[in-house]
């Protein structure tokens, strides 16, 4: 596994901060890159983030370009995947949203929700897309 330079890290955080940003949430919405490392699958990688969402913060409708795994630290989430009942995932409760899958998130309470994810993503594509 190789690690990628800081640069490679912050330019994906970035990318997810501008999506939020689009949609008026990027001061309450924060994303800081842990790692990003190549995978054994080629043209994959993993990017590693530390997240939190404000209380009653929508994360908007976006897609990654593979699997993305999450687990909650602090507060609650409402995953809302597109064709799926919303799912409340409170702390120390993980969740995986499959590749390609439209989804965003509500943070239901008033504290913030505090949360590690795991995106395995083909590195030749952005992190995540905005939904139409």
């Amino acid at each position: 596994m190789t690690a990628q330079k800081p640069s490679s890290m912050l330019a994906a955080s970035f990318l997810v901060v501008a999506l939020l940003a689009a949609a008026g949430a990027s001061a309450q919405i924060k994303r800081t890159p842990v790692l990003t490392a190549d995978v054994a699958a080629p043209g994959q990688q993993a990017v590693v983030v530390r997240g939190e969402i404000d209380g009653g913060v929508l994360a908007p409708r976006h897609t990654h370009p593979g699997d993305e795994i999450s687990y909650v630290l602090e507060g609650e989430v409402e995953l809302l995947i597109d064709g799926e009942p919303p799912r409340l995932v409170k702390a120390g409760e993980a969740f995986v949203v499959l590749a390609g899958k439209v989804h965003g998130a509500r943070n239901p309470g008033t504290a913030p929700l505090r949360f590690v994810g795991v995106y395995v993503v083909d590195k030749s594509k952005p992190l995540a897309t905005p939904a139409k």
